[in-house]
């Protein structure tokens, strides 16, 4: 009879468990161990040579046999892991390059042994390449935050499908890793702000006028945590003056946001912050247009209550802010951005749970009646309408040079004006901003740099010095969005009619000079709204991107400058936004499709913009973010569901698809990596603008990705086939996968130039 087994205490064995799961749960628990009989001989208990025994060459030091090993051929290989001394050897070894990432162009070994779980460590398995290296150090970084010591690691997470293993990181980490909430508990984490230039760190929180028992919350919370050094501060009932503004620039601080009221559990009542994403790495806010992209993707995921809360938190900004925000800090008051309300509620109303349809009701009729405001007060109001055209454009208030920018930002445009004056730029700079120097020029250049920033799109040669004047394709697309939204709303949901419970000015209709000059306006209390004037409203606003914006020898949307009057023939990849606000002609989409698509369609998707309409670059005019070559994620997104919504779903697969492989492939090669942007022409992220790149600086594992592009993801894996989700995992080119045949002239002269690890090195050396 075999003896009785008297295992350590507290021991736990490795059974058949999960494998691909998230982190939290995959290194839960204490340190497993594996069904060796002698335990003697196991790394775990003392015994850790440097490499195993040689069993052929050092016989003497062969260990005595394992007779009651569990054995399975055929079961799966897990390694048994000292996590610190693995970590340091991996880096040591493979980490060249010292930025504590495994990627393709570190120049080690790629190749590693690590002992078996089923030999306690002395038989050894070796793990190769980049990608199962680099996996191999984010587990090790994941078990040390669980405070792991010592791990059993299956193989399969190592070599788990990459489509598989970014979709699961990004639904159970990376969401996780960008939630905030504004309230005591989130305070510290929320206020921090890498664009601060002031020097001051201590936090500052701004509560709107008419939430006294928010700001009385706040200075509790300040109370209670001296060691923060919390500003409380309230603002006045007009909290977007641009001078008031501009006296915050040297007191930055963050904005409240909603709340709700909770059980204190001493019989009382409290507040507690609604949860939002923010978009990550120097972006620690609530956005306007990120918002949009990041929902999509928490909708995929099935976070539907945290999209509802990003919403709720738009509704706050527009009944205390006066519109959705650029972004909830203080220097953000005058501006917002693209506008995508209606379709976000929209969409997340159709996904809320059905078992309270009357709660439902009131939610949608509170973010309807608030982007209606929004319109009326900001989109279709002066300085932002043209009222001769009745098209919008950005053009925010505002005074002085934008704060939260990069300090060398704006040294070349302030120079010349500098040197006019004798002084030092930073001198100038203080001047200008203070009203002791007028400058007119510089007046325009930054009327046109603000609107630049509220369009979204900053920056890019497209709108340099000109774009609080445009309107352009892409907000007439957004407002014509809102105008059919709200109509279906009304018609659909409110039995065509909705009382708005605030008081506004009602925008003149149809838009004219004459209209607008007259200051008398009709309240929007006096009557109650109805379906057929807002999609009256989405009818002339057809008609007026057909007659100023639609060219028909370019099968293109431009923008048109309001002032010069005449089209700004820049090709935009957002002429394709027509297509998802559903605003063109089968006929326009048709030739969009066949005619213009082939501009911006490269290796990695599509890009901003044509290399023609850009330029030629240099020093005096080096590159911008929102140009050729480069590719963001809502310019992805909205043409992918644009053209499936006109029925060219072909298309919109073929270019998910590039996207996804060129995510894939930077995940694959550089050390999960999941950035704001892309180089879409050399499918790298290691891009050559004026900001570089976001969600690309960490150490040993990705623990945020970047908002959109997380969505970006998660989105385009619904327009895959299983077949392309597949070739995706196994980064087959798009070359190879749809054939040179299916190519567009423009890929067809650089079909050569796909090599991963040869683009890599290639941009590398040119961003050093």
């Amino acid at each position: 009879m075999a003896p009785t087994l008297n295992h350590p205490s507290g021991v736990t064995f490795v059974e058949e468990r999960p494998t691909n799961v998230d982190a939290a749960t995959y290194y839960a628990g204490g340190d497993s161990y594996t069904r060796s009989r002698t335990y003697s001989t196991s790394h775990i208990h003392g015994y850790r040579p440097k490499k195993a025994p040689a069993f052929e060459e050092d016989w003497h030091l062969r260990p005595r046999r394992l007779s009651h090993d569990e054995k399975s051929v055929t079961g799966p290989r897990r390694f048994l892991i000292d996590v610190e001394e693995t970590i340091r050897v991996v880096l040591e070894q493979e980490d060249t390059d010292g930025d504590f990432q495994i990627s393709v162009t570190d120049a080690g070994p790629k190749m590693m042994a690590l002992g078996t779980a089923t030999s306690n460590g002395f038989k050894t398995f070796d793990i190769r390449g980049t990608y199962m290296l680099s996996n191999l150090l984010q587990e090790l970084a994941l078990a040390r935050d669980h405070n792991r010591k010592r791990i059993v690691l299956d193989e399969a997470r190592l070599t788990e499908n990459p489509v598989d293993r970014l979709s699961r990181m990004i639904k159970h980490s990376f969401w996780h890793s960008l939630t905030r909430r504004i309230d005591g508990d989130g305070l510290e984490i929320i206020t921090a702000d890498p664009k601060n230039r002031t020097g001051r760190v201590n936090p500052r929180i701004y509560v709107p006028h008419g939430e006294p028992v928010m700001a009385e919350y706040y200075r509790k919370v300040a109370r209670e945590k001296p060691h923060m050094k919390l500003d409380v501060q309230v603002l006045p009932e007009k909290p977007d003056d641009p001078s008031f503004v501009k006296s915050l620039n040297s007191k930055p601080g963050i904005l409240a946001l909603a709340m709700n009221e909770i059980d204190d559990g001493k019989g009382g009542k409290t507040l507690k912050g609604i949860p939002f994403i923010v978009p990550g790495a120097r972006f620690n806010e609530l956005y306007n247009w990120d918002s949009y992209f990041i929902a999509l993707g928490l909708l995929v995921d099935g976070q539907v209550a945290m999209a509802k809360g990003m919403v709720d938190h738009f509704i706050f900004e527009i009944k205390h802010y006066g519109k959705i925000l650029n972004g909830s800090r203080s220097y953000y008051l005058c501006r917002t951005q693209p506008p995508f309300l209606t379709d976000m509620a929209l969409q997340i109303y159709n996904q809320l749970d059905r078992s309270d349809m009357e709660a439902n009701r009131q939610w949608l009729k509170r973010a309807i009646q608030a982007a209606i405001k929004e319109y009326h007060t900001v989109w279709v109001a002066e300085p932002r309408i043209d009222p001769k055209t009745g098209l919008s454009r950005y053009r925010p208030d505002g005074l002085g040079i934008p704060p939260e920018t990069e300090a060398t930002h704006f040294t070349q445009i302030l120079e010349p004006f500098a040197h006019k004056h004798g002084i030092s730029v930073l001198e100038f700079s203080e001047k200008y901003n203070d009203g002791i120097i007028k400058e007119p020029k510089l007046d325009e250049y930054f009327l046109h740099d603000r609107a630049v920033r509220e369009s979204g799109h900053d920056t890019t040669y497209r709108f340099e010095k000109r774009c609080a004047n445009l309107g352009t394709i892409d907000l007439q697309s957004l407002l014509y969005k809102y105008e059919v939204d709200i109509g279906t709303a009304i018609r659909e949901v409110f039995d065509d009619e909705l009382e708005l419970e605030e008081e506004f000015d009602l925008a003149p209709f149809p838009p004219s000079v004459e209209a607008y000059a007259n200051s008398r306006r009709e309240s929007s209390k006096s009557r109650v709204q109805r379906s057929d004037e807002w999609f009256d409203r989405a009818d002339f606003r057809k008609g007026i991107i057909d007659k100023y914006l639609w060219n028909e020898q370019k099968n293109l949307f431009f923008d048109y400058d309001t002032v010069k009057e005449k089209q700004i023939l820049y090709e935009s990849v957002t002429s394709f936004w027509p297509l998802w606000a559903g605003c063109a002609s089968e006929e326009q989409c048709w030739k969009l499709v066949t005619q213009s698509l082939r501009k911006f369609e490269v290796l990695g998707g599509v890009v901003s913009g044509t290399e023609e309409s850009r330029g030629k670059i240099s020093l005096e005019r080096p590159n911008r973010q929102w140009d050729y070559p480069y590719a963001w994620p809502p310019h992805q997104i909205m043409i992918w569901v644009g053209l499936e919504r006109y029925g060219y779903l072909e298309e919109a697969q073929r270019l998910a698809y590039r996207f996804l492989y060129m995510m894939t492939t930077a995940f694959v090669d550089f050390n999960g990596v999941v950035p704001e942007k892309f180089d879409a022409v050399k499918l790298s992220h290691l891009v050559d603008a004026e900001y570089g790149n976001q969600g690309i600086d960490f150490k040993m594992v990705p623990r945020e990705g970047f908002g959109w592009m997380n969505s970006a993801y998660q989105v385009g894996l619904t327009f895959m086939t299983s077949h392309m989700r597949r070739a995706v995992a196994a980064c087959t080119s798009p070359e190879v996968f749809f054939g040179s045949a299916a190519q567009p002239p423009m890929l067809n002269a650089n079909v050569s130039a796909v090599d991963p690890l040869g683009l890599a090195m290639e941009n590398l050396s040119v961003s050093t």
